[in-house]
């Protein structure tokens, strides 16, 4: 099954926050859209970064170089495909952004030919995963966190988290988190995520003023963090660490590994290198017993991994990018009582809404192989 035929395309989606509606955030995404010599269509998503770079990849070199290749022969494809996008090593930025658009369209093209979910292809686990929600933005009172984290609970939700490093500074950071711990109790899971904009000594401060909390994670915690520095904090910080959502391969795993740095593996399909890369970190987290999450937002197509794997707990709802997704597929899955369901359908089970795409684009183009 070959790749005759493919779009490429850009686009920024706007999104609000809840309880603050003159909020305004964007999200870029780059769409693959594959069509097979037997009819199957495949889709694939990446960004935020970069879009049009990572488009310009995609069509001047990724595509061209798997013109007539047997889309079923992924490892043969990834063979092809690294050394163009990384001259040394493992890629990461934009060019392991357009080899993870690429793969999970690819993915979806198999099940949808297969007649399986991606979960389902990846080992079949469980038929869904538990939702933590990423929620606890800079731009939130104290209040509003609290009533929000009331809210979400009511729904359903177990899992938080709240962001930290918001310029707010560590004292003020740790008054928040202890503010949202204490409304929700102790039988709610809370997490953190500094976003990698934390010094060392910041976020080891940051450890010992939530030392009480029972703080379930610290994701991403240092900005430009060496596996070292990671693995010191780890150690003394006593804060469960959680990495990889913008590069989470195999080889930035394996390092951390070798740190001591880890505790949660994070990876998220839409940057690594698509579920192909991911399903090879997978390995490695279960060859160490750690378990396996995502971040980063995309969280429904992270889904599949979470559920499909055996090691996988759960699943991101970022609320901003959630909103977004809400437009950009038709039938979106919702939660329900803090639980997601992987969708019915074969692939990834997600229709592209047509009229938001088109409202949203910035930059398209179509392509025969």
């Amino acid at each position: 099954m070959k790749i005759v035929k493919v779009s490429i395309s850009t686009h920024t989606f706007s999104f609000t926050l809840p309880l603050l509606p003159d909020s305004r955030g964007s999200s870029n995404r780059v769409l693959l859209e594959i069509e097979t010599d037997e009819g199957i269509s495949g889709f694939g998503l990446t960004g935020r970064f970069m879009a049009a770079g990572v488009a310009a990849i995609l069509q001047h070199h990724v595509l061209p170089a798997v013109a007539g290749m047997d889309i079923a022969n992924l490892e043969r494809i990834h063979e092809r495909v690294r050394p163009l996008v990384a001259a040394r090593g493992t890629p990461l930025g934009a060019g392991a952004a357009a080899l993870s658009c690429l793969d999970i369209a690819i993915w979806d093209a198999l099940g949808k030919h297969r007649g399986q979910s991606i979960a389902q292809m990846l080992g079949g686990a469980r038929d869904g995963a538990d939702v933590y929600v990423t929620y606890g933005f800079g731009g939130y009172s104290e209040d509003q966190l609290i009533e929000l984290a009331h809210s979400l609970v009511a729904e359903g939700y177990r899992s938080l988290k709240v962001l930290v490093g918001t310029k707010r500074g560590i004292a003020e950071d740790a008054r928040r988190v202890k503010a949202v711990r204490r409304a929700i109790g102790p039988d709610i899971t809370l997490g953190i995520d500094a976003n990698e904009s934390l010094s060392y000594d910041e976020a080891l401060r940051l450890c010992h003023l939530l030392r009480d909390e029972d703080i379930a994670w610290f994701e991403e915690p240092v900005k430009a963090g060496t596996p070292a520095a990671l693995g010191e904090l780890k150690r003394l910080g006593g804060i469960p660490i959680a990495l990889g959502q913008f590069d989470g391969t195999l080889q930035r795993f394996s390092d951390w590994i070798a740190a001591g740095a880890v505790d949660i593996f994070m990876p998220n399909s839409m940057y690594n290198g698509g579920f192909s890369e991911t399903r090879r970190v997978a390995a490695l987290s279960q060859a160490y017993g750690l378990p396996l999450s995502d971040a980063g937002g995309g969280g429904l197509l992270s889904l599949h991994h979470v559920a499909g794997l055996r090691n996988g707990t759960t699943t991101e709802m970022h609320l901003g990018i959630a909103r977004a997704d809400q437009q950009l597929f038709v039938d979106f899955p919702e939660p329900v009582n803090g639980h997601l369901a992987v969708p019915a359908r074969p692939g990834l089970g997600l229709d592209l809404n047509r009229d938001f795409l088109r409202q949203t684009c910035s930059h398209s183009c179509s392509l025969a192989l």
